[in-house]
């Protein structure tokens, strides 16, 4: 028997459940994980509140995160073993398989073991943020040393790791906030510039921190009107890249702007990179060797125990947050 987390109708944190349930074995191609720790993501709240890509079958599973220990390997799985510390990369749909709870199974191509040094909790930070900002800045984005990346949202988790992997390759991050009261966190987490606020005056913020070139590449997962002022802020030939919907009105592409500077305006997801076995391998590479040097480090904003998972759904839901956060179990 295991405790999950479960939900048997669409809600509130309030419809999440800890129930005991049966794991059965591995099947092939799979391993069974004792979770230590589970990084928390908004699409899982999304999930709960029937506002996912897909509707939940209930009763529902989530989590799309979790380290731990193998405790069993299903037939055919070679490269993990009873004892390995390991973490779950986000690749696979909560329908299949979901990482809240004490026992769980995984595919083994969404298993990556752990590095030396690495604590469960930063582990189970990991996969979601990292794996989301190295697609589009590095995989799609090519980003390079000495162009400007503007980090809409920039004190989420996939925020600050992408602040991370921008000064890994030597580019210059550029976070944007809404407000200055994370401005101290941003610089402190490597942002080497803050704008607080939008309008048009964030355009020529950029400009002048850029000395007119502009930003390469944008990455903002908040969409809406405001977007347009970060599309007058990008270089000739830059990309925007929208991976969230926290505002769903139009953007007000600027067209002029698109045609004179041959901007790409691009939807894109973690899932074009994890369900792409080459793109994924590239990925926890890029990611893994971070982590062991220390260019790469997980920021924790606060843990919950298990059984405070509601109070974690809610304190996500807050937004008040600068990093990921972490259920220990």
């Amino acid at each position: 028997m295991s405790r999950v987390v479960r939900f048997n109708r669409t809600g509130g944190p309030e419809v999440l459940q800890i129930e005991e349930v049966d794991v059965a074995p591995p099947k092939a191609g799979e391993v069974q994980i004792r979770i230590k720790a589970i990084g928390l993501n908004r699409a899982e709240v999304m999930y709960r509140n029937g506002q996912y890509t897909h509707a939940p079958r209930f009763p529902a599973q989530l989590g799309y995160e979790g380290s731990g220990v193998i405790e069993a390997v299903g037939e055919g799985v070679t490269d993990f073993a009873v004892g390995d510390a390991v973490s779950v990369v986000p690749a696979f749909s909560f329908l299949d398989y979901g990482m809240y709870g004490e026992r769980v199974n995984a595919p083994v191509h969404a298993v990556v073991k752990n590095p030396p040094g690495l604590s469960f909790e930063e582990a189970a930070a990991t996969w979601m943020m990292y794996t989301t900002a190295w697609g589009a800045l590095i995989e799609l984005g090519g980003l390079k040393q000495g162009e400007a990346v503007l980090v809409g949202a920039a004190s989420s988790s996939v925020g600050l790791a992408a602040i991370q992997i921008a000064n890994r390759v030597g580019a210059t991050p550029i976070a944007l906030t809404r407000s200055d009261k994370k401005r101290d966190a941003l610089l402190k987490a490597g942002a080497k510039h803050v704008i607080a606020g939008g309008g048009a005056a964030l355009t020529q913020q950029v400009l002048d921190i850029t000395d007119g070139r502009g930003a390469q590449i944008a990455f903002d997962p908040v969409g809406g009107p405001e977007a347009a002022h970060q599309l007058r802020a990008l270089a000739r030939d830059g990309t925007f890249f929208q991976y969230g919907a926290l505002d769903v009105r139009d953007l007000g592409v600027p067209v002029m702007d698109l045609l004179g500077r041959h901007l790409t305006v691009r939807g894109y997801e973690l899932f074009e990179i994890t369900t792409n076995a080459a793109r994924l391998e590239r990925a926890k590479r890029f990611i893994t060797e971070g982590l062991t040097t220390g260019t790469l480090k997980p920021a924790i904003d606060r843990t919950f125990a298990f059984e405070q998972i509601a109070d974690a759904h809610r304190y996500m839901e807050a937004g008040e947050q600068v990093g990921k956060i972490v259920v220990t179990v």
